[in-house]
Parts: structure tokens; sequence; C-alpha cells
């Protein structure tokens, strides 16, 4: 219960208008540090929901799958710079983006984490690397403006940062792949 008060406690400063403001200013502030820190949240959230609610859980997402494509689903929709703009302008936007990443993808994520075999882990691994590369790749091969509320600069520094965190996935699949994780995958969240 205790990881449920935090993840509120996140939340609740995460939505302040000052911290909003000063995370969503910078645009790899606003996806690399904004973005996730609300899924976190709600991954703490998640929690409260799991012991009120079991039989949902269990009846909606036994294996993980249905979870993982809706926090999928979430994420990618918020890494498109339309969605990113959207937010900035629109204030329904915005409490759109806090509910969906917080309350929809932290709780679908922490839900399915657990339940999710190591053929669909390795797939989601596969795919967040490769996402990070393109999304990288992308960032810094444009020329254009793509997000009209941030410089091109800033454009090029999430492009860094995307691709720095690609190599990061990469180091960590190697260190996973060639360590054994059996003492370390008893850990209950």
């Amino acid at each position: 219960m205790k990881q449920a008060i935090y993840g509120l406690i996140l939340f609740t400063f995460l939505a302040l208008p000052p911290v909003a403001n000063l995370l969503e200013s910078i645009m790899i502030m606003h996806m690399h540090m904004q973005m996730p820190l609300l899924v976190f949240a709600g991954f703490l959230i998640a929690r409260f929901f799991q012991l009120k609610f079991p039989q949902f859980f269990e009846r909606w997402n036994a294996n993980g799958v249905p979870g993982m494509l809706l926090f999928l689903i979430i994420w990618l929709y918020w890494m498109v710079p339309r969605a990113m703009d959207e937010a900035l302008t629109s204030p329904f936007m915005e409490l759109f983006k806090f509910f969906s990443l917080t309350f929809l993808a932290g709780i679908a994520l922490r839900d399915s984490w657990k339940k999710l075999g190591n053929i669909e882990f390795s797939i989601m691994y596969i795919f967040f690397t490769l996402k990070f590369i393109i999304m990288g790749y992308l960032y810094l091969a444009i020329e254009d403006q793509i997000c009209n509320n941030y410089l091109i600069i800033e454009q090029k520094t999430l492009g860094w940062g995307s691709l720095a965190m690609a190599v990061c996935f990469v180091i960590f699949g190697f260190y996973w792949h060639f360590t054994d994780q059996s003492e370390y995958q008893k850990v209950d969240l």
C-alpha cells in the first residue's frame, strides 16, 4: 500500500504546473523524463488496484500480453511528435497524457511484467531497442522541424539521447545474455 501512496505523491508532484512546465520546456526532458516518470508513478499505484480487483486483472490480463499491448499502444502514441505538440497546446490532451501514461500504461505494465515469459520479454526488449534506434535516427536525419513547439536543436538532442538509450539497451542485453539470471528472477515486485 505504501507503493501506491508513493506513486500518488510522484504523480501529484509531476502534475504541479511549475514542474510540468519545466519538464515540458525541453524536448528530451519531456519525452525521456516526464513520460517515463508518469509510467513509473502508475507502476507504483498499480499495486493498489491489483489488490483491490484481482479477478479483473486475472480475467483481462491472464498471460500479460493484452496489458503489454495496451502499454505499447499508449507509449507509441506519445512518441509521435504531433501528440507531443498537442499535449503542449491543449489542456485536454495534457490531462489525457497524464491519465493515459499513469493510469492505463503504468498499471498495465505492472500487471503484465511478471506474467510475461522469456520469449515475450525478449520480443519487448528487442522492440524497445529498435524503437530507440529508429527514433534516434529519424530525429537526427530529418532536417525539418518535426515538433512545432521545439527547436531543431532540441530535436537533434532528443535524437542523440534516443541513440544513447539504444546503446544502453544493447549493453544491458549483452549483460543479460552472458550472466546467470536465475538468482535475480525470484524478486517479488
